[in-house]
């Protein structure tokens, strides 16, 4: 997908430790998917989620989720809901019962097993938490404290450099650090791994909530100078008025100097690759030498600048600005960072900013449910292990890959009957097609914590210890051979993902469930949910962004000059229908920042319906509760993105992703010549789009 690669189906994933995606149910949760499929399996869609009162012309995503949309509360403790929430709450329920399970075994020392046990009742002993107050992040604070040159604070810069962007498979681009690293094979040479430093350095999500002049970004602006000082207050920092305004004004400065999105985007204008030496001359400020050996990045031959311009204007802030200014930085972000582990007041502190100003959501998460996730991010491929072992059978594996082979051989179908691409580019195009790596549900090689130290009585020490080791693992890669088999995803996660550069795909073992798969639903309801994630995926790797890569995942053109001038063209309709929509008053979806995904949507849908077609071998579809095969193939493709979403929410996804908002996803429909036919769309409707109008590229 579109730098931007992953599918993401829960309604929001919050990209600040602070604040991560919850998953509940509250007694007057309304009836779901999942449960209609349960009732009804050879449906396998909401029929009671449909509001008729809606013309499917005038908008399809009221008319397939409407009366559910009516009815859904969303918990206090969530800032959206929709079909992947419902999802997550199972693999939540699944992983809860696994890892609570494993203390009641009291498994061996030094086993995996010991150590998820033992990060997780750590993370749930608040008395101890609140016990130790800052002690264990006194070590920190004492580095920061004792910076006395810009050398120096050049050392503490590179010794907090994680491993935790990613441009090109999970839409990761923010990191708290001043800038984040990334490693993957080159973008040019498939043989070898190579660094990539991006720019970081923002507590709040984007450069806009800081230069932006709208009210409610004003406002935002407002609330986070007041957080700012109430935590440096809470612990206790002289002068924390005076240093909370220096912080705020010292992150404005990043901000001005950070790469748009849309830039970020731009893979080419992100093929950098600079001689470690260059950045002493490119990059000015900071002290470049002491920086990449505190990183551990001395002996690296080269690495790619992905904003060129952010990290020079970065690098420059470190050498002009005072070095009490970067210590006042440095203890506010440190103390951001880990106040999710810390005293009760500080956890508060953090969720009233990340949780309640800037995604709406009351209430924050129970603790089980944010030990959980922290687990799940430290320890996911041991977790994944045991949850793919007891959840994942062999059956729904098999039946997952042989949708997958139809759909991809729907797409090479597809493909020959394209009539504005040439025979030369055509070749190519089925050609990375049919090497397409596919992983379905879990990798074939996990990852060893055995050099991870995990105690039951360092909550905030373990997840430090985790980063870190994330990191090591990650730098480790670089003297290392390609792994062309890699997973970018724990199987106990509810998403999808393209991976350019490896011509490769995952679709982890917890998406591959009702109401998006079900082994014993109606093919129409399983192609137009999953078959639609599995083409998604698939198209992404001939996206805006995935069509740059070549089979063997090189940056490289296949295309011939006429083909890309009528790819541009079909791209900019799709970006311009997008920029059309209103998402809040005054705040519309940006065509530009979102069309790898939406083009991924448009084709992705284009091939599964195509698929579909193909598994009913020549048959007819039945007639299922007064529906067509095509009208439940739709019907469930729209209830696949059914949403409710708190408008804080809705406001940095709009700012903030390279995905639209799952309502407006499911209106791809109006693109597809088949959806006229199913559901009578006329002229003069909203939705309605002439011929030649609706948009077509695979």
């Amino acid at each position: 997908m579109h730098l931007n690669r992953n599918l993401l189906f829960l309604a929001l994933a919050c990209s600040l430790a602070a604040c991560k995606p919850a998953s509940n149910e509250t007694a007057t949760a309304p009836a779901t998917p999942a449960a209609t499929a349960a009732a009804a399996p050879a449906m396998g869609v909401d029929l009671a989620g449909i509001d008729k009162n809606v013309k499917p012309g005038d908008d399809f995503d009221a008319y397939a989720n409407g009366a559910w949309r009516n009815a859904a509360q969303i918990p206090d403790d969530r800032s959206s809901i929709g079909t992947g929430y419902e999802v997550q709450k199972k693999a939540e329920q699944r992983n809860a019962d696994l890892i609570k399970g494993l203390a009641a075994t009291n498994p061996a020392a030094d086993t995996d097993a010991r150590r998820i046990a033992d990060y997780y009742a750590a993370y749930m002993d608040e008395a101890g938490i609140e016990a130790r107050g800052l002690e264990p992040l006194k070590p920190e604070l004492a580095k920061i404290d004792a910076i006395a040159s810009k050398t120096d604070l050049a050392r503490v810069l590179g010794s907090g450099l994680r491993a935790d962007v990613d441009p090109l498979n999970a839409t990761n681009y923010h990191t708290e650090n001043l800038f984040g690293l990334f490693v993957a094979q080159g973008l040019q040479d498939p043989e070898h791994n190579i660094a990539t430093l991006m720019q970081g350095g923002l507590a709040m999500p984007d450069r806009e909530y800081y230069l932006s002049n709208d009210k409610e970004m004003v406002a935002t602006r407002q609330k986070y100078l007041e957080y700012v000082t109430a935590l440096l207050k809470l612990a206790a920092v002289e002068d924390a008025d005076a240093k909370a305004k220096a912080v705020v004004a010292l992150e404005t400065r990043i901000a001005k100097a950070h790469a748009s999105i849309v830039d970020t985007q731009d893979v080419h204008k992100a093929n950098n690759p600079w001689e470690m030496s260059a950045f002493a001359k490119k990059a000015p400020g900071l002290d470049w030498t002491a920086y990449f050996t505190a990183a551990g990045l001395s002996s690296q031959k080269t690495i790619v600048a992905w904003q060129p311009a952010a990290i020079t204007h970065l690098s420059a802030l470190v050498g002009s600005e005072p070095l009490q200014a970067w210590k006042d930085y440095l203890t506010f972000h440190a103390l951001n960072h880990s106040a999710g582990l810390l005293p009760k007041a500080y956890a508060d502190l953090g969720f009233g900013f990340y949780g309640t100003t800037l995604q709406g959501t009351p209430k924050q998460k129970e603790r089980w449910k944010r030990a959980l996730d922290s687990t799940n991010n430290a320890l996911g491929d041991a977790v994944g292990k045991l949850y793919a072992e007891k959840y994942f059978p062999a059956s729904s594996k098999a039946q997952v890959e042989g949708m997958v082979k139809n759909i991809l051989a729907a797409f090479g179908e597809r493909v020959d009957t394209l009539e504005w691409m040439t025979p030369e580019t055509k070749a190519k195009a089925k050609a990375k097609a049919e090497t397409m790596r596919v992983g379905v549900g879990y990798p074939e090689t996990w990852r060893d914590y055995a050099a991870l130290e995990i105690r039951a009585d360092d909550p905030l020490g373990n997840r430090l210890r985790a980063e870190a080791q994330e990191y090591k693992h990650q730098v480790a890669k670089l003297g290392a051979p390609v792994d062309r088999g890699e997973w970018w995803m724990t199987p106990q996660t509810v998403n999808a993902v393209n991976l350019p550069l490896q011509n490769a795909m995952n679709f982890p073992a917890a998406i591959l469930e009702a109401p998006y798969f079900d082994p014993s639903a109606d093919a129409a309801a399983n192609y137009g949910s999953i078959g639609a994630v599995i083409g998604h995926e698939i198209s992404h790797g001939f996206d805006d962004t995935g069509a740059e890569f070549d089979a063997q995942g090189r940056l490289a053109n296949w295309w011939t000059p006429e083909d890309a001038k009528h790819f541009k063209a079909a791209t900019a309709k799709l970006a311009a229908q997008y920029d059309a929509y209103e998402a809040l008053p005054g705040l519309h979806i940006n065509g530009e920042q979102t069309l790898g995904e939406n083009i991924a949507d448009v084709s992705g849908l284009t091939i599964a319906h195509e698929a579909y077609k193909k598994s009913l071998d020549g048959k007819e579809a039945p007639v299922i509760d007064g529906l067509t095969g095509d009208q439940r193939f739709f019907l469930a493709y729209a209830q696949s993105w059914r949403s409710k979403m708190r408008d804080a929410a809705l406001r940095q996804r709009v700012l903030t992703d390279g995905h639209s908002p799952g309502r407006w996803r499911a209106q791809t429909v109006r693109n597809i010549d088949a959806w006229y036919d199913a559901y009578g769309a006329k002229p003069g409707e909203q939705l309605y789009l002439a011929p030649a109008d609706r948009v077509k590229i695979w």
